[in-house]
């Protein structure tokens, strides 16, 4: 598969190079280069001796939202993204895809540089993120890659009114310590679920602590059923992977893994090793209750 010009990563490095350069204090570890208070959180751009991270102060609490390691401009520094990436198992040639959450634009600025003849589209709340996204990360948009400011749930009820439809869907919107609850009951997966095209794949970076767990799990059960857990040793993450068709088998997950191998490479992506880690088995406690909009108390399960 051709790969788009890597203008973005250029623009990514040539930026992180200049606020070395304007900023950075010898011996420091961390250097705040911006910090902004939006609507929504306090958002702010650090420099680390080998990272520039955008973080999210809620409640108080910092948390890294995401990070670019200016040697390897293509480098998924966290976990979590790297797994996201799992969802090209299930369907490893998609034509459309909607991202929920941009953060510094790793997810769908990788899937436009992977996916040359891909619409993909990203719904983010926070006019500032966007901003901080394009300042500091290099993000982009063009006529294939589309950001539109607005709540993911918004975006999804207007999408699902235009008759509009996507091959996956990748459900990146919470933080370290806070999700949006409107994003995570029966009502907002069921129309996850009606916008996927014919064997759509929807994709949820997720907790795998908590007794949240198995309220997410019921939930995702009753809209989707079955579904796949990826879970790593490394990882306080979960990836939550479902779909409209029945879940492709071991051997069909192999060979798109194979397909998949070497384009990942440079993204630091092991999907030889995630095919036997995706897992089916029931995990969690199946007599609690689905969350709905009506019973939705997210946050607070997650505390426990």
């Amino acid at each position: 598969m051709l790969e788009r010009p890597p203008r973005r990563r250029r623009r990514a490095t040539a930026t992180w190079a200049l606020l070395a350069l304007a900023c950075c204090t010898a011996g420091a570890d961390e250097e705040v280069v911006h910090r902004e208070r939006s609507l929504y959180q306090t958002i702010l751009i650090t420099q680390e001796p080998s990272r520039l991270c955008m973080k999210f102060t809620i409640r108080d609490r910092e948390r890294n939202q995401s990070c670019t390691d200016p040697r390897s401009p293509k480098r998924m520094v966290f976990t979590y993204t790297r797994m996201m990436m799992a969802s090209l198992l299930l369907t490893p040639d998609p034509g459309s895809v909607l991202v929920a959450g941009l953060g510094g634009g790793t997810l769908p600025t990788a899937l436009a540089d992977l996916l040359p003849g891909a619409r993909i589209e990203i719904a983010e709340i926070d006019p500032a993120v966007v901003q901080a996204a394009r300042t500091y990360f290099g993000f982009e948009t063009d006529d294939r890659l589309r950001v539109h400011v607005s709540d993911a749930r918004v975006f999804v009820k207007r999408a699902l009114a235009r008759g509009e439809h996507y091959d996956l869907v990748l459900l990146d919107a919470y933080s370290g310590d806070y999700i949006p609850e409107h994003l995570m009951t029966v009502e907002f997966l069921a129309e996850v679920r009606a916008l996927l095209a014919p064997g759509g794949v929807v994709a949820a970076n997720t907790f795998a602590t908590s007794i949240l767990y198995d309220h997410e799990s019921e939930t995702y059960r009753a809209v989707f059923g079955e579904f796949f857990n990826l879970r790593l040793p490394d990882s306080n993450n979960r990836v939550i992977l479902a779909s409209n068709s029945p879940l492709p088998t071991r051997a069909t997950l192999r060979d798109n893994a194979r397909s998949w191998h070497r384009r990942l490479r440079a993204y630091d992506v092991p999907i030889a090793s995630y095919p036997s880690r995706l897992s089916r088995k029931v995990d969690w406690d199946d007599t609690k209750r689905a969350l709905t909009d009506q019973y939705s108390p997210a946050n607070l399960l997650r505390a426990r």
